[in-house]
């Protein structure tokens, strides 16, 4: 069968007409086979085969019959209640040929374009397109038909221009000018080809005639106007055509970046201004937003390229089925829009072509989705004024070592921003009235504008009361990447993800799994290294350098870190080859954290307090980290604090009993030093359980008496009492050295809590006892520290001269202790110096207790206590304001504020108020 609507409308069917002339039969076949899908309904039949009228039912079932007679069942089915339609084989109709051979050339380039669109365009007979049929239906058709026509004859124009068919532009322009005069595309197209070799006043005369008879002419028109005007314009005919603009649209709203993408436009225009190719890198995250960053770029810098802008997709990373572009793919079409070359071979040619092409030209290349260096370097312009912008989810390392190229790390959105994105549309009362539902979608998004767009698209179709519950299934670690993938719409943070880990190694993914394991927001290197270790061993350098290089960590202030969805995504979905059974493997690198932070906390523990022995055992496995003092270790905890409070959320969740009450233990020095209490108190209470299981007696009293200096740090005295009472009793029950140690720290503390409780007594009683057993057993800072409590008694008392006694026999005992690497000599001396500078103060002598609060807040600084130093230095304030000293007070309190500042530890704003009195 052989079908024609563009012309003469007929069928063809084994060598006789089927289908012909002005009938009705023939307007219902074309009708039908111009309609989309092949099929109209019965009211639109009935207005094109009989206009002005309304024809029975019986009318138009008349027509379907005797076309299904000519053309066959197979071709025109039965029509359905109020619905005519045709199925044509396939190949068959003019009309698809021509379609189809439009489609396909829009994919092509160069003169396989220009030869597609010459089949395409066969399909026509030199006439009007449903020949022989009238009314107002067939006019609709008719124009339609000749606008796809005249797009097709357009881009057949630019093709062949493109293809260096000039003999062929030359002939067919003229035919066209001479057939469609009016036409401003066919007058562009006519004067690109024979413009250049007119005489410049015939070329002038010319372009006024046609102004003058058809209007003003539009941009691109009048471009060449302006170029075939200018200098020599045929020596550089190729940009007589209208420049290329191959930029995808970008997002409808830019949000967060305008600061990063002024700089960037600001690079590209400082390097073109001194005649140098800018060549920028945005790198990052899959779902970061480098694509859309990159067409926002390319708008802004679209004036600054008056040759044009090109567009490749590399498709680095566009998933398993899909091969990264070949750059030489690349090459072909950038070079078939720089014409005329001269032809070219192989990668090598055609990278020397595109720099040639280059050379004279302004132009921007857009390089999207880049997966390593080698596909972005053969399409790199030479020095000139042309700019490059690369998207890459790698930081293409050998690319930026190979040329200048200015990178840009981008990461998510902040918080401002992200909340803006994804409350975009709604009212102002359902973003006040879900505030809370808001903030927690951006948070579990984790800032990431590709999973803020996914979120923002389902919520297209829900009411905004639906917020909460999609905060609750967000909340499911294992949901939250289901949440996030949309197949409808191609939009999936699942995808994009599993896109990134095919590109990498067996040791790469394995190493993700286990830093997805790992509970901490962010681990150290020595960490990452000894995870190396686990299931018989893999190259966890090379594996972190690589998932660093794929921006799947990114490395901060010394630690690595995983984004929020990357760990979802690794966890539960990643496809992972263990090199033992999973849980096997599982239990390894739970083991290997813990045992890590556990011996690595404790050392620099051992270094805040030399004196607490707890039962750790020695560190076969893991590498440890020793800090040479003591400002050196409280910077570490500072480092591994947040990862240490998920490491024994962890261990408590596992019923990882050792860990759960040795972790809180080792870490109480330091969060009594930082004012972490609250934190100290809620996770020694959660281990309370563990301790008493499976430690022994004199580690129990250990752990009461951290709990009970936790209770007495918070001023819940009572409670520190009972567990200091508990303390006793175990050491008791442990008649060594050890056990008695143990008794002698239990009752120096509980005297010390006594004292605050008023009970003065009973307190005196327990320093004795303590200092009876610190004689006893040769522990001079033990001695001074019972001296100390019994002249703190004597202090309150207001029995000064016993008090003033009692602390220099405590500086006494320690003043002859070498202090090298022994922090509690330090601390002891401190406590000794700080309660004398009391009693001092109390006595009125301001001069002698300045100067002691000063050196105990020098050894307290020195040591990172900075509760304690806030509160000799609250006092060095008073003895200075009292002796008229306001300027050194005012230092002191600057000193104080900002120490309450990094704890936030409150009553900051009575420093405010004391430092605005001063001054």
């Amino acid at each position: 069968m052989d079908a024609h609507v563009l012309g003469v409308v007929r069928v063809d069917d084994q060598g006789r007409r089927v289908i012909s002339g002005a009938n009705r039969v023939t307007a219902l076949f074309a009708l039908l086979a111009t309609a989309p899908g092949g099929q109209c309904t019965k009211e639109e039949v009935a207005a094109a085969l009989w206009p002005g009228k309304k024809p029975t039912d019986e009318s138009i079932y008349q027509v379907v019959r005797r076309l299904r007679r000519g053309l066959g069942e197979d071709v025109v089915p039965r029509s359905a209640p109020g619905v005519c339609a045709i199925r044509m084989p396939e190949g068959s109709l003019d009309l698809t040929r021509f379609h189809d051979g439009v489609q396909r050339a829009r994919h092509l380039w160069g003169r396989e374009k220009f030869e597609q669109l010459c089949f395409a365009l066969r399909q026509w007979d030199g006439r009007e397109p449903l020949d022989g049929l009238t009314g107002e239906v067939f006019e609709i058709r008719r124009a339609e038909l000749r606008r796809d026509w005249l797009e097709a004859v357009y881009s057949r124009l630019e093709a062949a221009w493109h293809a260096g068919e000039g003999k062929w532009l030359c002939e067919e322009t003229e035919r066209l000018y001479e057939q469609l005069p009016d036409r401003e595309t066919i007058f562009r197209f006519y004067l690109v080809a024979h413009g250049p070799e007119m005489a410049p006043t015939k070329r002038a005369a010319l372009i006024r005639r046609w102004v003058a008879r058809w209007g003003a002419p539009g941009a691109e028109l009048r471009a060449v106007f302006e170029r075939l005007r200018g200098p020599a314009p045929a020596s550089r005919a190729g940009v007589l055509l209208p420049a290329p603009y191959q930029l995808l649209a970008p997002p409808p709203k830019m949000v967060g970046r305008d600061g990063l993408l002024s700089s960037l436009v600001d690079h590209v225009q400082g390097r073109q201004a001194v005649g140098a190719t800018a060549v920028v890198l945005l790198s990052g995250l899959a779902g970061v937003g480098k694509s859309a960053l990159a067409s926002c770029l390319a708008l802004q810098l679209r004036d600054r390229f008056p040759d044009g802008i090109l567009y490749g997709d590399l498709r680095g990373f566009a998933g398993k089925d899909v091969q990264p572009t070949d750059p030489e793919h690349i090459l072909d079409r950038f070079l078939a829009q720089l014409p005329p070359q001269a032809p070219a071979v192989g990668l090598e040619a055609k990278s020397v072509a595109l720099r040639s092409a280059l050379a004279h030209r302004s132009v921007l290349l857009v390089l999207d989705d880049a997966a390593q260096a080698d596909q972005v370097l053969p399409l790199l312009p030479g020095p000139g004024t042309c700019a490059v912008i690369v998207t890459s989810r790698s930081t293409l390392d050998v690319l930026c070592a190979s040329r200048d190229v200015h990178v840009s790390a981008l990461e998510p959105l902040v918080h401002p921003a992200a909340k803006e994105l994804l409350q975009d549309g709604f009212t102002p009362a359902d973003r006040q009235r879900h505030a809370r539902s808001f903030a927690e979608l951006v948070k579990l998004c984790g800032h990431l504008p590709l999973a803020l767009v996914v979120i923002k698209s389902r919520l297209e179709h829900r009411p905004a009361s639906a917020l909460p519950a999609l905060v609750r299934k967000m909340e499911e670690e294992k949901e939250r990447l289901r949440v996030l993938h949309r197949t409808d719409q191609d939009l999936s943070v699942l995808t994009a993800l599993s896109c990134s880990a095919l590109a990498l190694s067996e040791d790469a993914r394995q190493l993700l799994w286990q830093l997805a394991t790992h509970p901490g927001p962010s681990i150290g290197w020595e960490a990452v290294m000894d995870l190396g270790a686990v299931g018989g061993g893999t190259d966890a350098d090379h594996a972190v350098e690589e998932l660093a290089t794929a921006n799947l960590v990114y490395l901060h202030a010394e630690r690595y870190r995983l984004h929020g969805l990357v760990r979802a995504f690794a966890r539960h979905e990643m496809e992972v080859t263990f090199p033992v059974p999973k849980t096997e493997f599982e239990t390894e690198t739970v083991q290997q954290v813990l045992e890590y932070q556990l011996h690595n906390i404790h050392a620099c523990d051992r270094l805040l307090n030399s004196q607490r022995r707890l039962p750790i055992g020695e560190a076969d496995r893991v590498t440890v980290a020793e800090p040479e003092s003591a400002e050196r270790a409280m910077a570490l905890l500072d480092e591994e604090y947040d990862t240490t409070l998920q490491c024994i959320e962890l261990a408590m969740r596992l019923s990882l009993n050792s860990y759960t009450w040795l972790l809180p233990t080792t870490l109480v020095t330091y969060q009594w030093r930082r004012r972490r209490l609250s934190d100290a108190r809620y996770f020694l209470k959660r281990a309370m359980e563990a301790a008493e299981d499976h430690a022994l007696p004199v580690d129990r009293a250990l752990f009461y008496r951290v709990l009970a200096g936790t209770h007495w740090r918070l001023g819940e005295f009572e409670l520190a009492v009972g567990a200091l009472r508990r303390a006793v009793r175990l050491s008791e029950q442990d008649a060594s050295a050890v056990g008695r140690m143990s008794l002698a720290r239990s009752f120096q503390v509980l005297a010390s809590t006594l004292r605050k409780q008023g009970q003065d007594e009973e307190a005196e009683r327990y320093h004795g006892q303590a200092l009876e057993l610190y004689r006893e057993l040769s522990d001079s800072v033990g001695e001074a520290e019972a001296l100390t409590g019994l002249g703190t008694i004597h202090y309150d008392r207001r029995e000064y001269d016993a008090a003033l006694r009692l602390c220099a026999d405590a500086l006494g005992a320690i003043d002859g202790l070498s202090v090298n690497g022994q922090d509690h000599v330090l601390n002891g001396r401190a406590d000794v110096l700080y309660t004398l500078g009391k009693i001092h103060h109390a006595r009125g002598e301001g001069d002698e207790a300045g100067t002691l609060y000063e050196q105990a807040a020098t050894i307290y600084r020195e040591l990172g206590h900075w509760s304690y130093e806030d509160k000799v230095s609250w006092l060095h304030a008073d003895v200075l304001v009292a002796a008229a000293r306001t300027h050194e007070a005012a230092t002191v309190l600057e000193r104080v504020l900002r120490l309450r500042e990094r704890m936030g530890a409150g009553r900051v704003q009575e420093v405010r108020d004391r430092l605005e009195m001063l001054r």
